[in-house]
């Protein structure tokens, strides 16, 4: 794959030069031609934002792989226009548009290998979702026409079915031993494939198969086990020979630059004041209320304490400032609004001098006239907190004792302040915050929450009756895997935040400032849906099995 300048090749479209007769790939071969690095960088991004609604999906208490699950998946990428969605087409007519979209599904898979073979935190995560991936899109095209067995024959995917004679032999061992067959009736029109049990350990796991002299009787309907199974072999072994590479690419610094904490990149709304201001508006006297019905808990934090010292120091300003921005508060009403509380411990001068420029700058109206966006959710909980500071994420910052009190002041219900708590405890704090806004607005949020505006946004959502809250007593069961890596959704957004740090460095001489943020730190996850449990077990097992190919192949490389 060769990298053609930005200049120059900034609007090329990539050359289709490979034929693409599936859409289900293995990956088995890197892709060729030539790429600009604006559609390096594009296609990346896409294949991040499709891995982690793979990953919302998991941890949303969805069961992995049903019919719900798979819809809720199908939805996403059709909502958002994934390649997914044009790769898996069956159309003469747009046969252009089915290959390009497959050429990107090929080259954004091997750029995040490039970015995700950096660890075994990375590598683990990476193989996990795209297995998961992987399967969903098997099941999904082998009930919508798709030919499955070109694909299998196309990768040397061959499974050897039992001959008739076998199958009579072992008939009641079969009908004892495999998942959903009960009677002989069932074992009509059946086909078993006899392969090692180290191929099919899902399903030995799950007691699902009838094992024999180390080989298991695999029925045809869970010929996706083998097969993703073998998906997931090769992936881990590809992520150790890509890891050796690596160095390879340290002199191209174009490439480094665009890799470099690409886990860490944040994917959502960005939340500017254009946005925002399409049809939000808030004004100071509206603040108070919406901060008790509507503002996330970082950000209500924050209100509450500049109510009561009427001061927030540089960080707490910052953030707590972008944020009112981003929720609808003019630059005009802004200065109002802080100045309100400010002159109650200075005088008029004083806060023109030392704090108005910098409200002015937040807003792009000084110095370099950028509108700055306002703090992500992985932004603030990275943010490293001092002695009087009021920003950060309180499920983070906040000792549990004074967090489970603040909760239960807030009216919060007893079951739902345990269940926060305990997913504080096991540091998923994004899902606790999902948590505590479904708990404060009873209803469901399958989006999960990634930016403290996204919260006052779904929030108003509810109130202003644009959405319908969930009807009745809804139960929430809590089951996280402590080794699952959140995707990840970072505070590496823009120039506009380099910027920004700039400004930081220098306010840092008069007050203390954000540290610099740890460069490998566990990231999002999602809520849990409505009723339903995750497979914990599974995911720890995976994540075991995971770590035995990855360290096999490590190994055997080094060999």
């Amino acid at each position: 794959m060769e990298f053609g300048s930005r200049r120059v090749r900034k609007n090329r479209r990539i050359e289709i030069e490979t034929s693409y007769p599936n859409a289900l790939q293995l990956y088995t071969t890197p892709p060729s031609g030539n790429i600009s690095l604006q559609e390096f960088d594009e296609m990346a991004i896409e294949r991040l934002k499709v891995l982690r609604t793979v990953e919302r999906l998991n941890l949303s208490g969805q069961i992995k792989n049903s019919e719900d699950w798979m819809n809720k998946l199908y939805e996403d990428f059709s909502k958002h226009k994934y390649f997914i969605h044009s790769a898996e087409k069956i159309s003469d007519n747009k046969r252009d548009e089915v290959e390009a979209a497959r050429r990107r599904d090929h080259v954004s898979h091997f750029v995040l290998r490039l970015a995700y073979c950096r660890s075994e935190e990375l590598r683990r995560w990476f193989i996990v979702q795209e297995t998961d991936l992987f399967r969903a899109r098997f099941l999904h095209c082998s009930t919508n026409g798709s030919d499955i067995k070109n694909f299998l024959v196309s990768n040397n995917l061959h499974f050897t079915p039992i001959s008739k004679e076998e199958v009579h032999n072992q008939r009641d061992n079969l009908i004892a031993g495999t998942y959903k067959i009960n009677s002989g009736d069932m074992m009509e029109g059946r086909t078993f494939f006899k392969v090692p049990f180290t191929e099919a350990l899902e399903l030995v796991r799950q007691r699902k198969v009838y094992l024999s002299g180390g080989y298991a009787y695999v029925p045809d309907t869970d010929l996706v086990t083998l097969v993703t199974a073998s998906f997931r072999s090769n992936l881990s072994r590809a992520l150790a020979i890509t890891n050796k590479a690596l160095p390879q690419l340290e002199d191209d610094e174009r490439l480094t630059r665009l890799l470099h904490d690409f886990d860490k990149r944040y994917t959502g709304n960005s939340y500017s004041q254009k946005k925002s201001g399409d049809g939000l508006h808030i004004t100071p006297d509206m603040i108070d209320e919406l901060s008790t019905k509507s503002f996330p808990l970082c950000m209500r934090q924050l209100n509450d304490t500049l109510r009561t010292a009427h001061h927030l120091r540089y960080g707490g300003r910052l953030t707590y400032g972008l944020f009112l921005k981003a929720a609808g508060l003019s630059l005009e009403d802004a200065l109002y609004f802080w100045r309100s509380h400010f002159l109650k411990n200075m005088d008029v001068d004083k806060f023109e001098k030392q704090y108005a420029y910098n409200i002015r700058y937040n807003y792009g109206k000084e110095g370099k006239r950028v509108d700055f966006t306002p703090y992500s959710c992985l932004k603030i909980i990275m943010t490293s907190i001092g002695p009087g500071d009021a920003h950060g994420c309180p499920f983070k910052h906040n000792d549990q004792t004074m967090l489970r009190q603040r909760l239960v002041s807030f009216k919060v219900p007893q079951q739902a302040v345990n269940e926060i708590i305990e997913l504080v405890s096991m540091s998923h704090y994004q899902v606790a915050c999902q948590r505590y806004w479904e708990a404060t607005h009873n209803a469901c949020l399958d989006a999960g929450i990634n930016h403290p505006n996204q919260f006052f946004e779904e929030s108003q959502k509810i109130l202003n009756g644009q959405t319908q809250p969930s009807q009745g007593k809804r139960t929430m069961h809590v089951k996280t895997n402590r080794s699952v890596m959140y995707s990840s959704q970072s505070s590496t957004q823009s120039t506009q935040e380099t910027t920004q740090s700039t400004q930081e460095t220098t306010q840092s001489t008069q007050e203390s400032t954000q540290s610099t943020q740890d460069s490998t730190q566990p990231t999002q996850a999602s809520t849990q849906d409505c009723g339903n449990t995750s497979d914990y077990d599974s995911m720890i097992f995976d994540d075991d099995l995971d770590s035995v190919m990855i360290g096999q192949s490590m190994e055997s490389e080094d060999a």
